[in-house]
């Protein structure tokens, strides 16, 4: 973990390179940068209307989401949609324009936000859709063929930390599980078949194209949840968020489970592979050496 202080996170256009290449770094490896004073000017009132908010745990309205590009929210199960739409677009438009400039060495999509308005330890999934199980992040229905997810959390809760447990990087998860998974050899046919899959697509053939890294990502991140010894490991170290900090992670690489907590605004970006500064340590090129 890097802890960058408030006077620097204030000031991300003033920040040297050589900071943000260790933070860069830090993230590549699987490490968390972290704020202990949220960097954000997010208004009182705002941070109000989402404590107030009485969300159903029903699986499809764990999260509230917001699509930046589409100003379009999604899960939200209240009666005051259009007030936070605005509150989470506001939210959004300043984390995003934070990154611009703290990750000015990337280039960059932009994804999701979301609000987490749920207790963690409390909230009821099935369990491939459990927070409080140590996994890597995959969307399983927008591939994103080997950019990486990095995502920017905050928690707004005004007394209560929000706790994480952490494992190992992807390199060593893949290097540990991805043959026993099975997972590995299903990556290598499906990566071998894609040509010619291709191919017939091009013709004009109803073939679906898969990426077969997307397909390897989201079947490891079930695997590893349903993967007892992994879960009960005692070696997996506990970190602790303060109320009203910050931080993000390559949440692709980072294994992580979030054991407890409530009330947490998230902001995902996908960075593209080419302007990663350790490439060699992304999920996808890992797979490819193992392959």
């Amino acid at each position: 973990m890097i802890v960058v202080d408030d006077a620097q996170a204030q000031r991300p256009a003033e920040l040297t390179e050589e900071l943000i290449r260790s933070c860069c770094q830090t993230l590549e490896r699987g490490g968390i940068v972290y704020f202990p004073r949220i960097p954000l000017q997010l208004s009182e009132e705002d941070l109000a209307f989402l404590r107030a908010q009485k969300q159903s745990d029903a699986a499809y309205h764990k999260n509230i989401a917001y699509r930046p590009l589409q100003d379009r929210l999604t899960g939200y199960a209240g009666a005051e949609e259009e007030r936070m739409r605005s509150v989470l677009s506001a939210f959004s438009h300043q984390a995003l324009e934070y990154l611009r400039q703290f990750l000015r060495l990337y280039q960059w999509e932009v994804e999701y936000a979301s609000f987490r308005p749920l207790e963690e330890s409390q909230r009821k999934a099935k369990l491939n859709a459990r927070n409080d199980l140590l996994h890597v992040d995959s969307f399983p229905t927008r591939p994103t063929e080997g950019k990486r997810i990095l995502r920017f959390f905050t928690n707004i809760h005004p007394t209560m930390k929000r706790v994480w447990k952490t494992g190992p990087p992807f390199p060593e998860l893949a290097r540990r599980y991805a043959d026993e998974s099975g997972l590995l050899r299903q990556y290598r046919r499906q990566r071998a078949g894609r040509d010619w899959r291709e191919r017939l697509a091009g013709l004009g053939l109803p073939v679906q194209v898969h990426p077969a890294y997307d397909q390897f990502m989201h079947g490891f991140h079930n695997w590893l949840k349903a993967n007892e010894t992994f879960q009960t490991d005692p070696m997996h170290p506990v970190v602790e968020m303060a109320p009203l900090s910050s931080w993000m992670a390559m949440t692709d690489t980072a294994s992580h489970a979030v054991l407890s907590g409530q009330y947490a605004l998230e902001q995902t970006i996908l960075v593209r592979a080419d302007s990663l500064l350790l490439p060699e340590l992304s999920p996808n090129q890992v797979l490819e050496s193992l392959a």
